[in-house]
Formats: C-alpha cells, structure tokens, sequence
C-alpha cells in the first residue's frame, strides 16, 4: 500500500483499552442477519470492507491474519494488530502506526450479540488517545462517525441477506 504521508508507530495497548481509553465513541446498531455472518464479514471477509464501509478502500490481511493493513480514501492508513478474534462475539484490533494526525493509541472494538428481535446487534467503539485538538475534532465529528457507521451497517446488512 502506498504512502502519502509519513508514518508514526502509535502507543502499543492492549484489549483494555477498549474499556480504559480517555475518549471512547460507541454506536450500536441491530442487523437482521446473524452473528455468525456478521462476524465472518469482519474478520474473514477484509476485501469486501470497501463495499460496505464507504470510507475504506483497501484492507488486507498481515501477518498470516494477526494483523490488518487498512487504506482509508483520502490517504489515510492504519497497520493493525488483531487483539480478540472471538467467532461470533467480538473482533478487536489495535492501530500500531498511522499517518493520522494527534493519534498516540487507538483500539476499534467490534461486539456482537443476538439481537433482541433477531440478527445481530453489533457495537462499535472507537478508543482513543490523541492530542487535546484530535479529543475535540472527534467530539465534534461524533454525529458523523455515526451516520458512517450506521450507514455501514445498512449496506452490511444487504449485503449479507439471503
């Protein structure tokens, strides 16, 4: 993957940070396919993540599958770590380094459970350490990550009905 901007190695954490963070965003949202399917596009399926998650463009798998490449559209870029790979239940990586601007930690957070009504209900959290200025362009960009994040979960979820 190509590099447009340098890259910085991020603060190595671990699982609890995904608990422990000093900014946690979290959005929850119920599909009408099951766990299983919905964790099998997350953690074994990276090439189809650009079709259902519109700000990916690329994501590879690294390491013989402990680690993630990630290309965002507009140049950014993550390599990752797998920290909890749990069919069904929970898929956790840590960005190791990055070309984002004020990061020093970060952990995404993927938890799955049955959904009351049936499916899934899938919960995203983003845990973050950055600079005061990242904390608050964050913040402020929360309703956004939201309608990301909720627009993801629609297009996942047609993508994996019957």
């Amino acid at each position: 993957m190509a590099r447009l901007l340098s890259a910085r190695q991020l603060r190595p954490v671990e699982l609890d940070f995904a608990d422990t963070a000093p900014l946690r965003l979290a959005f929850t949202a119920d599909l009408g396919v099951s766990p299983e399917r919905v964790y099998a596009a997350l953690a074994d399926e990276l090439e189809t993540w650009p079709c259902w998650f519109t700000a990916v463009s690329e994501v590879r798998p690294t390491a013989g599958g402990k680690g993630r490449d990630v290309r965002l559209k507009g140049g950014g870029f993550f390599e990752e770590t797998v920290l909890a790979a749990r069919p069904c239940e929970r898929y956790t990586y840590r960005i190791d380094r990055t070309n984002a601007p004020g990061l020093r930690a970060m952990v995404e957070d993927w938890n799955l459970a049955p959904s009351p009504a049936g499916g899934a209900r899938v919960r995203w959290t983003m845990a973050v350490d950055g600079t005061g200025a990242l904390r608050t362009v964050l913040l402020l960009g929360r309703p956004g990550l939201g309608a990301s994040f909720r627009d993801a979960m629609r297009k996942l979820e047609r993508r994996l009905r019957p």
